[in-house]
């Protein structure tokens, strides 16, 4: 932080002691004060002659040997963020936002208002103030607070010649400097040269980038000129130079209106009192002067300002940087300043293997057919340390997130339909309910309360009232599911999500969401998750289902998603050390049983090659698709999932709209169903990802029949002995529906077993309740 007769140790600043009350001048207590200050100031002056004699040596060497620079733009440093590989760049942070402007074209009531905060007989002085060098120095030799008191010259010779500290060997240090510059410059040149060089707060280096971020205006433009700061406004700038951002170690906020109003107020009005003072406004005009917050912008510091990297499909991958940096303890204020290099999860390959497969812009993308109002988002995630490979919500980080949460976490996320019945597959496991059991499929009504079964009806239900939860899981029958939650009860479904890594859930009625981490699932279920929470009513981000799908994955060892695997700083010598208690900190939990994982992942893999999309070279993979219904009235699909693993990357797909959510079809008009585009996707950068990290083929343990066969929650009756005769009808047994248009009739239109239709919730005799938040139309 830069310093001046305004700065720490100015007239309103820490250093400064407060003034004390007194009587008059005949007050003995007066008279022994006034005798006490003038011995004080005989000690301190005595003490500054033996400082100054002490730093003869350094006085004489910095007189000879030193040259003050230019300021150079090429000195500052930026905050780096690279890929897993350690090299290749993904975004800058903090990168320097400055517009160099000449002096002398610099307006003169900015110039004023900075001399009057920082300086104000900076055009009186050579370019020392020996007396706050003799304050510092006794201050720091009596051991009191550190102190500054700079002038504008000190201060820009600081900056010129990088010195640091607060000491008495650097105050001396600076002032022969200042008086070189003195020398060699016009009191113009200097002050141009320190308006340039200054921090305003905000991200804003140099008094231009300020009045931009502050104001929308230039310091270009001259005063009576149309846009012109006013001498309120370069007030404000001013006086934000003293401290223009909290400071933790001594816990003052600083002076930024938008952070500190009460002291940013304060400092504005010392300001310009100065500037009364040095004749530089008039008293008339400071008796009408009101603070300018009608044209001061607000600040979101999230938002990069410059070259920050947020303009790309990665800039969502800099948005979770920052947080995860935060938690770290490492704030904005900090990592702006620069000198850090943060090795991100993010391969490059996987993602650009994402971004190939899901970008609307890509040639080689399924999405390119569609139009440009469907969005898609993929999240992949290594199984084994919980290291997001790949991330795409978006084409930029500033627009909406397809992928993660939104607006602070108060939206996003989308139904994920048949594609939670992972989860409930593992809590019914949980429960030792093998995966043999038999259920009724057809028993799709409770007590009046309607269980929709994706448009199936009782012909297209071969199995009927004994279908195995193999069968129902691969042709995603939601029925059984629905029995399934009713059994064990929802929360039992919820608590086996959150296990997974689901993180956060919304409700239907309200839109809320639900930190599932921080609240009991009892406390949730069946209150704001009731039974259909079993196949996929609520939203969950794609972002938590790839981490619960990776959880699987690893045979049940929970791993949490995150994006950073180190945080260097640049040391004195230039180089990049690794900061202690910062950074990737794994910590694998075990969450279910493996064997039973085991014969929910046996299971799952049946499904990509069942609609088609298995993956290259027979290298196996889990899967499973869903759909949610766009509302009660249609029954069109308004959301389309794929999620699937093999042992080394797990990967979440959704499509669906841009905005309120719309109907999805494919390029030729039919409605979409999981084994369609998202699928399409999902393959696609299973394939490249696994082709290009050159990974070898990896198998899932062997199922292993887990379970007790006497579990009292099935309600499904034994199948009948086998009949001799000749079968009649649909022979596509455990085959789903969109490659048996033989059964197709009515559901999502491609029986694939991931179409979900209507409010299936809603007793029969009670009006359809209406989903506030997009992501949710009805039915399961």
């Amino acid at each position: 932080m830069l310093e001046g007769p305004g700065g720490p140790s100015g007239p309103t600043g820490p250093g400064r002691r407060a003034a004390r009350g007194g009587k008059g001048k005949g007050d003995p207590a007066a008279i022994k004060r006034a005798k006490r200050r003038k011995r004080i100031n005989w000690i301190v002056a005595a003490f500054a002659v033996v400082v100054m004699m002490a730093g003869a040596g350094v006085v004489g060497l910095t007189w000879f040997y030193d040259d003050v620079p230019a300021y150079d733009t090429s000195e500052l440093q930026a905050t780096t963020i690279v890929y897993a590989d350690g090299k290749t760049e993904l975004a800058k942070l903090g990168e320097v936002n400055r517009t160099l402007v000449p002096a002398e074209k610099i307006s003169p009531v900015v110039k004023n208002a900075v001399m009057a905060a920082e300086d104000k007989n900076f055009l009186d002085h050579e370019g020392i103030d020996l007396k706050g060098i003799a304050r510092a120095a006794w201050n720091n030799f009596s051991g009191g607070d550190t102190q500054g008191a700079s002038t504008i010259t000190q201060q820009y010779a600081r900056h010129a010649a990088d010195l640091s500290g607060i000491n008495y060997n650097r105050k001396i240090r600076e002032a022969v400097l200042a008086r070189k510059l003195e020398q060699d410059l016009t009191k113009d040149e200097i002050l141009g040269y320190y308006l340039n060089a200054i921090y305003y707060g905000r991200g804003a280096n140099g008094v231009e980038a300020a009045a931009q971020m502050y104001f929308r205006k230039s310091v270009l433009v001259q005063p009576g000129q149309k846009g012109a700061l006013t001498k309120e406004e370069a007030a404000v700038l001013a006086a934000v130079i003293k401290q223009p951002e909290p400071d933790p170690s001594t816990g003052h906020k600083g002076y930024d209106p938008q952070v500190n109003p009460t002291a940013a107020k304060d400092r504005w009005n010392y300001t310009l009192g100065n500037m009364v003072e040095k004749g530089w406004m008039t008293a008339e005009e400071r008796a009408k002067s009101v603070y300018p917050d009608k044209t001061l912008q607000k600040y979101d510091p999230k938002k990069c300002n410059i070259g920050c990297g947020i303009d790309k499909p990665t800039g969502n991958v800099v948005n979770y940087v920052r947080d995860e940096l935060n938690a770290m303890g490492i704030p904005p204020e900090e990592w702006k300043r620069g000198g850090y290099r943060i090795t991100t999860t993010i391969n490059p390959q996987a993602q650009k293997s994402a971004e190939e497969a899901t970008r609307w812009a890509s040639k080689t993308s399924p999405m390119n057919k569609l139009p440009k109002h469907y969005k898609a988002a993929l999240v992949a995630i290594d199984p084994s340390n919980g290291r997001v490979l790949a991330y795409y919500g978006g084409e930029n980080g500033t627009g909406y997130d397809y992928a993660g949460l939104n607006d602070g976490g108060n939206s996003g996320g989308h139904a994920p339909g048949s594609t939670f019945k992972i989860y409930t597959l593992a809590a019914a496991l949980r429960e030792n309910i093998p995966m043999d059991s038999r259920w009724d499929a057809l028993k799709d009504d409770d007590n009046g309360r309607k269980i929709s079964n994706a448009g199936r009806d009782a012909g297209d239900i071969r199995c009927g009232k004994g279908c195995t939860l193999e069968q129902s899981t691969i042709s995603s029958y939601n029925v059984p599911f629905y029995w399934i939650a009713d059994g064990i009860g929802p929360d039992k479904v919820v608590a086996a999500a959150r296990d997974a890594g689901v993180r956060t859930m919304f409700d239907t009625n309200k839109g809320k969401p639900h930190n599932l981490m921080q609240t009991d699932p009892k406390k949730l279920a069946p209150a704001e998750f009731d039974n259909e929470v079993a196949f996929g009513q609520y939203p969950i981000t794609v972002l938590d289902h790839a981490n619960g799908v990776a959880t699987l994955a690893n045979r049940g060892v929970y791993n949490k998603a995150h994006f950073i695997m180190s945080v260097e700083k640049r040391d004195a010598n230039g180089k990049f050390v690794k900061i202690a208690g910062k950074g990737e900190k794994l910590d694998p939990q075990v969450k279910f049983e493996a064997n039973q994982i085991d014969d929910i992942n046996a299971v799952l893999q049946k499904i990509p090659d069942n609609i088609s999309k298995d993956l290259k070279e027979g290298r196996p993979a889990t899967g499973k698709t869903g759909t949610w219904e766009l509302n009660q009235e249609r029954s069109d699909n308004g959301d389309a999932w794929m999620v699937g693993a093999t042992p080394q990357v797990a990967a979440a797909v959704w499509v669906g709209t841009e905005g309120k959510r719309r109907a999805i079809q494919e390029a030729g008009g039919k409605k979409m169903s999981g084994s369609g585009t998202p699928a399409s996707i999902w393959e696609m950068f299973m394939d490249l990802v696994h082709s290009r990290l050159n990974l070898k083929i990896e198998r899932f343990e062997d199922r292993k029949n887990t379970g007790d066969p006497d579990s009292p929650y099935p309600n499904g009756q034994s199948p009948p002995p086998p009949s001799q005769a000749p079968p009649q009808g649909n022979e596509c047994g455990l085959l789903p529906d969109i490659l048996c248009p033989g059964r197709n009739r009515g559901g999502d239109g491609n029986r694939n077993g991931d179409g979900n239709q209507g409010p299936n919730t809603t007793p029969t005799s009670a009006p359809p309740q209406q989903n506030p938040l997009p992501g949710e139309g009805g039915g399961g």
